[in-house]
């Protein structure tokens, strides 16, 4: 058996067509971006950065996944990396990561936060 060896980038690997491209360019995360951010500079943890694992929330919701299932969608499924802002072999979070995710930007705002993307997606849709 040979190897080969050729050179891709995530970017590459998800179609033109996929839905988180449709999301991307639908949604304006730049207000959402800055809102989560100041709660990574409150908090001792970095980590993957509050915004990405925002993302990663968004995906959970969006595909009706369990903190774990989101842990397995994100290690095995290109387009989610790409979403959420990982490299194509960057390790992603693992289960409990997102249960303190959501702890620390709270369910409040992460409501507000999805009124915003709904809202912003009703006037597309006009």
């Amino acid at each position: 058996m040979s190897s080969q060896i050729e050179m891709v980038t995530l970017e590459e690997l998800v179609s033109s067509n996929h839905i988180y491209r449709k999301f991307k360019d639908l949604w304006d995360f730049s207000d959402i971006k800055s809102e989560v951010e100041k709660i990574e500079i409150d908090s001792d943890h970095k980590g993957f950065g509050t915004f990405r694992l925002f993302l990663c929330l968004l995906i959970q919701f969006t595909e009706d996944l369990s903190d774990r299932e989101l842990e397995r969608y994100l290690a095995d499924t290109n387009s989610a990396k790409w979403f959420c802002n990982f490299g194509l072999v960057e390790k992603t979070p693992n289960y409990r990561v997102f249960t303190n995710a959501r702890r620390r930007i709270g369910t409040k705002r992460l409501s507000t936060i999805f009124n915003i993307l709904k809202d912003q997606f009703s006037h597309f849709r006009r």
